[in-house]
């Protein structure tokens, strides 16, 4: 079987489609799409992003929100995506998003995402922001037997080559408990 080489691509697979939520100096809330986070300790969450009004202010408060874009609200986290604040100051509820102002930090959790963590600024240096979870908050109605359940939530996640927003399919093993049939 041949391959094909492509070069340096940022493709990573699969790539989780967070909704990243601030509040600005008066408490007016935004919202931003960012595509190129993930998990980077216990506590820690790295988003790699240029500057936009979310930069300006999580710098301010200190602090920010990530959800996790849904299959029910493809079309209001993109919009948050390709839509500037700086531009249309109202894009948060023009999205259709309501803020419901989180009790760990001052950034709000979007009602419309039923998960979000709730986070401090660690650092942002270089286009890294790196933050401290706080707490993960998630409704109800996405849980089974008291955890989060993925296919009651419903995220979706990003194909960089592709460009589309692909739902995660079903579970085809267990982690920490497959690989011990080869010990």
């Amino acid at each position: 079987m041949s391959r094909i080489d492509f070069g340096a691509k940022p493709w990573v697979f699969p790539m989780p489609v967070l909704i990243v939520g601030t509040y600005d100096e008066n408490g007016v809330p935004n919202a931003m799409n960012a595509a190129w986070g993930c998990i980077t300790d216990m506590a820690e969450i790295s988003i790699s992003m240029s500057e936009h009004k979310t930069t300006d202010n999580f710098s301010k408060t200190g602090a920010f929100t990530v959800a996790f874009a849904t299959e029910d609200t493809v079309v209001a986290c993109d919009y948050v995506g390709v839509e500037s604040a700086n531009k249309v100051p109202n894009k948060f509820e023009k999205a259709g998003f309501t803020a419901i102002k989180s009790s760990h930090v001052n950034a709000p959790i979007i009602q419309e995402l039923p998960m979000s963590l709730e986070c401090k600024v660690k650092s942002f240096e270089d286009g890294i922001l790196i933050g401290e979870i706080v707490n993960v908050n998630a409704e109800e109605s996405i849980l089974t037997n008291g955890t989060i359940d993925y296919k009651k939530l419903k995220p979706i996640t990003y194909d960089p080559v592709t460009h589309d927003y692909v739902a995660l399919g079903a579970a085809v093993g267990k982690a920490f408990s497959d690989g011990m049939k080869l010990r």
